[in-house]
């Protein structure tokens, strides 16, 4: 008899190149590297929310209006009322919904650019100066430092995988310094 275990359900795919959570980046003819989007997981658009809050709209309407007709104007008020609230609870959601940490590494530069709502925050490291260490603990975020800034990242990323974030970020970098072999050949 022989038992089989299954693979854990969230398995973080390693990329061709080698990259578990970075994949390679090109800008052109001269702009390479490896870039990590660490975005929120956002299972509707808002291309998609607009159009469900518009058939919840046309719903609504439909079955407040007959009421209304009937003399019963409260319900059309408090129809109103609940497509106002779901309205500005969907804005607040679209606002951020492209919230993020955008990381590059081209040459010996690595950029990082955060987006919060409609604020985004941008932080230059040169690769010989930045150190890659978790915040406070296991689990916690990745903390950027070098050339006296600190920039926080992995929100977004569960915190099982955020030491894996961590030790790619490292690897790139010395890979971008040559100071060990190619990640590529991984």
């Amino acid at each position: 008899m022989s038992a089989a275990t299954a693979p854990s359900p969230w398995p973080a795919p390693v990329s061709a190149t080698g990259w578990r959570l970075g994949r390679d980046w090109h800008a052109g003819a001269l702009d390479a590297g490896v870039r990590w989007v660490l975005r929120r997981n956002c299972s509707v658009t808002p291309a998609q929310m607009g159009a469900a809050y518009l058939a919840l709209c046309l719903l609504s309407v439909a079955i407040a209006v007959p009421f209304a007709l009937h003399g019963a104007l409260a319900v059309l008020a408090f129809a109103g009322l609940e497509l106002v609230a779901v309205g500005a609870a969907l804005l607040v959601y679209a606002r951020h919904v492209g919230d993020g940490d955008t990381l590059t590494l081209a040459g010996q530069s690595l950029h990082v650019e955060q987006t919060s709502g409609s604020r985004t925050s941008h932080a230059e490291f040169r690769a010989e100066w930045v150190s890659v260490e978790p915040s406070h603990g296991e689990g916690s975020l990745v903390e950027l430092a070098g050339q006296g800034q600190r920039v926080r990242v992995g929100r977004f990323l569960r915190p099982e995988l955020r030491p894996a974030l961590a030790q790619e970020l490292r690897l790139a970098l010395r890979s971008a310094l040559g100071h060990c072999p190619s990640a590529h050949s991984a």
